[in-house]
């Protein structure tokens, strides 16, 4: 076969293909034998291998695998990934749709769809073409793992229309598909995996796509969080819309009118998901219409527009063995149940948090006892209660210590607090649960440094202060176990490029009590400077807004510490930056003089210079509130091209209309000003 033969045959095979999967693994409805396809694949490959500049991204062959990776690139989400608040009776999803109600004027429906168990990812399309996907993380990072993703069949590499768009969705491995699995790593001798959560998430994060491919994995594609020049103003629309462009969605989704239908269609799924061919562990309840979500928001952690329905925990009785007790970085003692093994939700449980003494002594737990277990939201393994009918005489008290057990200092119970806590600044527990808290995702963000090494680190006396990871030698940390030259090399080039870090995550990082994450931006934005925050008094901490007086003293007595000051200053030598390198808020007094300050505002139409979400971002930073719909409550519409039947609206209720040249110009005055 020549060449303009090969383009021409390999065009046909393509589309066979695409065609045939489409049918197969997104419409369950195949329409020749497995045999046939795998004839069309193989002819494809030989094709390709023939002539390899022909070879595309999005042939069907590239799900067979590539080359191995050597690691995955961090990829920043356009939009967070953010996590949901869970609800575990009727009475709570009725408080649900209580709060939604206290802000929506009007009829609120809901959309209903199963929570799949897999991994939450996020896929963009550049033209209908995909080009990259990526792991959740941390809900802003996650992982670039295109080429993994690219081996599921039921995930598009070509969309039927032409757009660009950012979809979010669920990997999961079928049950089948993990018994098939973990069968083979039985014959093989090799650890069986858990749960077909745990193999999914396993299976995507293979550095090999290969082995990825073998895995059998599916998806369900369940949100649009970007979509160019279309409008869409429902939850039920925009899952009708990906199907029509060819993703897998799953049909038991269901639109219900009011919070009643919602709770009677957690009840049906409570009773019918064990005959489902792949794991739930809840169901997921979303305002339909979007307008609605951006008028109710999110908070710094989820929308307040959704909430996850979890199923009741499975329950099951083991024995209580022993408590242990750990030191955490604020020094707080932690009691751990440590439990004769037992199977819970598809996994091995062996502990299970106590929180403090005072839950102990509530329970009434004694050492050998046999307790009830479960896994709280299918999750975190809790003891319910103990079962005294079964005791036999032989259980044994639990005393917590006097002294705490890393560093034998008296322990004490501060005002109005349940936990025991050590209070020596010296423990050594704390000060190693510090180091791992400074170099966690949220923080410095250092790979390389987890929990293992941070201990060996500790133990080899390298290091005693979070100073002295800036200090690590190379000769150093090869003598440790199970580092390598490579290693060595990639964990020195991290710790040098976490110095460049904005000062939110080196504040965060430093483990000040009360202080999380947002408040560090909070506070990073606010003062912009290291120097400046540690000049500050209460009352200039408490006027920043989110910042109580609780947090505003904690910050005071951190900075007054002599050791805090030396540790900073020797971070600063040391070339770690302590400056805000974000985006700079706007001053009190341009919101203030801004034209969008407490005004409701609709962006309609093709927008040239700036993209919506750009625009969006930057009228909400001056004071302005984004909506979706253009109503007698709305103040200005911001009109582009092909604006449609927004513009229409706006110019019926009187409602004042700008082009993109005037948004533009407005912001333009107000960074000048």
């Amino acid at each position: 076969m020549d060449r303009q033969d090969a383009v021409k045959r390999i065009e046909e095979l393509r589309k066979q293909l695409e065609e045939y999967g489409y049918h197969y693994y997104v419409l369950d409805h195949p329409l020749v034998s497995d045999s046939e396809y795998d004839k069309l694949m193989q002819e494809l490959i030989k094709l390709e291998e023939q002539y390899p500049e022909l070879i595309s991204d999005d042939s069907p062959s590239v799900r067979v695998g590539g080359e191995p990776l050597p690691f995955f690139e961090k990829v920043e989400h356009r939009i967070p990934m953010l996590s949901l608040g869970n609800a575990f009776s009727a009475d709570d999803l009725r408080d649900f749709d209580r709060r939604v109600r206290q802000v929506i004027d009007g009829d609120v429906s809901y959309s209903c769809e199963l929570k799949i168990d897999g991994l939450a990812v996020s896929l963009m399309y550049e033209k209908g073409k995909f080009v990259r996907g990526a792991t959740r993380g941390d809900g802003t990072i996650g992982e670039d793992i295109t080429a993994n993703l690219k081996t599921i069949s039921a995930i598009p590499l070509r969309l039927k229309d032409a757009v660009d768009i950012e979809v979010r969705g669920e990997a999961y491995m079928p049950k089948p598909s993990f018994e098939k699995l973990n069968e083979a790593k039985e014959q093989a001798g090799e650890e069986k995996f858990a749960n077909p959560r745990n193999a999914a998430a396993g299976s995507l994060r293979q550095l090999d796509p290969k082995l990825a491919a073998k895995r059998n994995l599916s998806i369900f594609l369940y949100a649009i969080s970007y979509l160019e020049e279309k409008e869409i103003s429902s939850h039920h629309e925009a899952l009708s819309y990906l199907k029509e462009l060819g993703f897998r969605i799953n049909n038991e989704s269901k639109h219900c009118t009011d919070i009643e239908e919602v709770i009677a269609y957690t009840e049906e799924w409570v009773e019918k998901r064990a005959t489902l061919p792949y794991d739930i562990d809840g169901i997921v309840i979303k305002v339909d219409q979007l307008d609605q979500q951006r008028e109710l928001g999110f908070t710094a952690k989820s929308p307040r527009w959704a909430i996850a329905f979890k199923f009741p925990a499975e329950e099951v009785v083991t024995t209580l063995e022993d408590i242990e007790l750990s030191v955490g970085r604020t020094g707080v003692i932690t009691p751990t149940a440590l439990l004769s093994p037992v199977t819970v939700a598809g996994t091995t449980v062996k502990r299970a948090s106590l929180h403090n003494e005072d839950l102990i002594r509530e329970k009434d737990l004694k050492l050998g006892d046999s307790v009830v277990i479960k896994k709280a939201g299918d999750i975190i393994p809790e003891v319910v209660n103990v079962l005294s009918d079964l005791r036999t005489g032989e259980e044994r008290d639990f005393k917590m210590p006097t002294h705490c057990p890393a560093c034998e200092s008296e322990l004490v119970r501060l005002e109005g607090e349940v936990a025991l806590r050590c209070i020596n600044p010296q423990c050594p527990a704390q000060i190693r649960e510090g180091l791992i808290h400074f170099v966690s995702r949220n923080a410095m963000n250092i790979d390389g440094l987890g929990e293992k090494v941070i201990s060996q680190l500790f133990e080899h006396s390298l290091v005693r202060n979070v100073a002295d990871l800036y200090k690590l030698k190379r000769d150093e940390l090869l003598q440790l176990e199970r580092m390598g030259e490579k290693s060595v090399d990639n964990l020195l080039e991290a710790i040098e490029k976490s110095k460049e870090n904005s000062l939110e995550r080196l504040l965060f990082g430093l483990g000040i009590r009360f202080v999380g994450a947002k408040a560090a931006k909070t506070l990073a934005m606010e003062f912009e400077t290291m120097t400046k925050l540690q000049e500050a008094s209460e009352e200039e901490l408490v006027a920043v807004n989110e910042i109580g007086e609780k947090m505003a003293a904690s910050i005071v007595r951190y900075f007054a510490k002599p050791e805090v000051t030396a540790l900073l200053d020797e971070l600063a030598d040391l070339g770690v930056n302590l400056i805000y390198k974000g985006a700079r808020p706007p001053s009190r007094e341009e919101v203030a003089d801004s034209p969008f300050a407490g005004k409701t505002v609709v962006l309609t139409g093709k927008l040239e210079q700036l993209t919506r979400g750009e625009a969006k971002e930057k009228i909400e930073a001056l004071g302005g509130k984004v909506t979706g719909s253009v109503s007698k409550k709305t103040d200005l519409v911001i009109a582009g091209e092909d604006a449609g039947s927004k513009r229409d609206k706006a110019v019926e209720l009187n409602i004042d209309i700008w082009d993109e040249g005037q948004l533009i110009e407005a912001f333009a005055t107000l960074e000048q000003s």
